[in-house]
């Protein structure tokens, strides 16, 4: 595969991007915890990202599909970088959910765009390896991020690691301006988004979710999954430093392991993607993900929650690979940002959904029963979709929708 100036600059974006979003996520869990003492308050902080993409879902995707996408990305890491840099100046625990509301608002926008951009301008065949690279620039910030976090925790303050995010925006803002206009329709943009037109897009995208009965419950069973993965990671902390006393070093350090095994399985998907097929990437990769999660919860020491962690980031990078690349193949360019938008709405109300329950029984019970337990059915989920893929082999493949 060739590494053309575009590629390039896509990675650097994003990767950069990525390491300041994991170094903020470990700074703000810990901010909430010691303003709260509380995991109701820390499981807070991942309800209301899904409650800002909820709002979004109606009118983002609409207002994507006829905006220059390239402008989208660009104000949106703009506006994310203000948001975070605020942040150390609040101590407010509900003015702070309000400012992780409206970066979540920006990150609706960001999202479906960016997939666009990669669709667009990586070539069909290049697609799999590309998301693969993506993935171990991804993982190497879920190692590096978490571990750099602590030690700019332990040096300095959380507010110090919070601007660090917050100027990672800046950066992924700065590579992506360099990218090229890529647009289907740029009559569209002039477009005013009424009522109707919200309307008439959501029937579209229900009618092609609808016509592809496979597709559909591809999406459905791996949005259940991946959202109760989403809805355990809000206990994470909290069964780290209650179950197995982490200090808040030590848990910087304790997440970031994850990372060593998702470098490891990018570069295997990476090298992989002609011996292994697309169904394997996905439903293998994402019930090992989940049969990981199980692990890590079940865990009485801090050396198996490290073994399982290791073993969570080397499966999810095949299976965030796979997934991405089924995604770019089967959604067509023209509705990226509307069927983006339709499945973060579904996604957003499960994971509020489960985060809700997760967290409010793991206040009355214990938080490791409570997590294996939810864990379980994740992973029965996720073998579910394993055979389902399996199942319609041919089907998901080829990637041919109507």
């Amino acid at each position: 595969m060739n590494y053309p100036k575009n590629y390039i600059l896509l990675l650097f974006g994003f990767g950069v991007s990525n390491l300041g979003n994991w170094i903020y996520l470990i700074a703000l869990n810990l901010a909430v915890w010691h303003l709260t003492h509380s995991p109701a308050a820390v499981a807070g902080i991942y309800i209301v990202g899904p409650i800002a993409r909820i709002l979004c879902s109606f009118f983002a995707g609409s207002i994507i599909d006829r905006s220059n996408k390239k402008q989208i990305l660009i104000l949106t890491d703009v506006i994310r970088g203000l948001i975070v840099c605020i942040m150390p100046f609040v101590s407010s625990i509900w003015l702070i959910y309000t400012l992780i509301f409206l970066a979540n608002m920006a990150s609706s926008f960001f999202g479906p765009s960016s997939t666009f951009m990669i669709t667009k301008i990586v070539e069909e065949q290049d697609r799999k390896r590309f998301n693969a690279i993506n993935s171990i620039l991804s993982s190497g910030s879920f190692m590096i991020g978490p571990a750099l976090g602590g030690t700019i925790i332990a040096l300095s303050n959380t507010s110090i690691a919070m601007w660090i995010n917050g100027f990672s925006f800046f950066i992924c803002a700065l590579a992506l301006s360099f990218l090229p206009n890529i647009e289907t329709n740029q009559s569209k943009a002039r477009q005013v988004i009424t009522l109707g037109i919200l309307r008439t897009d959501f029937l579209y995208v229900l009618r092609f979710i609808l016509e592809n009965r496979l597709l559909q419950t591809f999406f459905i069973v791996y949005s259940l999954a991946l959202m109760i993965a989403h809805a355990l990671d809000s206990q994470e902390m909290t069964f780290l430093k209650d179950h197995l006393l982490v200090s808040d070093t030590i848990y910087g350090v304790v997440v970031s392991v994850a990372g060593v095994g998702a470098i490891l399985g990018g570069a295997a998907a990476a090298i992989y993607v002609k011996k292994i097929s697309l169904v394997s990437y996905i439903g293998a990769g994402f019930s090992l993900t989940l049969l990981s999660y199980f692990i890590f919860y079940m865990s009485q020491n801090l050396s198996i929650a490290i073994i399982s962690f290791i073993a969570l980031g080397f499966f999810m990078a095949f299976g965030n690979t796979g997934y991405a690349t089924l995604y770019q193949k089967s959604i067509p360019t023209e509705i990226m940002g509307r069927f983006g938008s339709s499945l973060n709405l579904l996604q957003g109300i499960l994971q509020i959904l489960f985060t809700l329950v997760i967290g409010l029984i793991a206040e009355w019970y214990s938080v490791q029963a409570v997590t294996s337990i939810f864990a379980f059915i994740g992973l029965l989920l996720a073998i579910y979709l394993y055979i389902h893929l399996v199942k319609h082999r041919l089907y998901f493949q080829s990637g041919e929708v109507k």
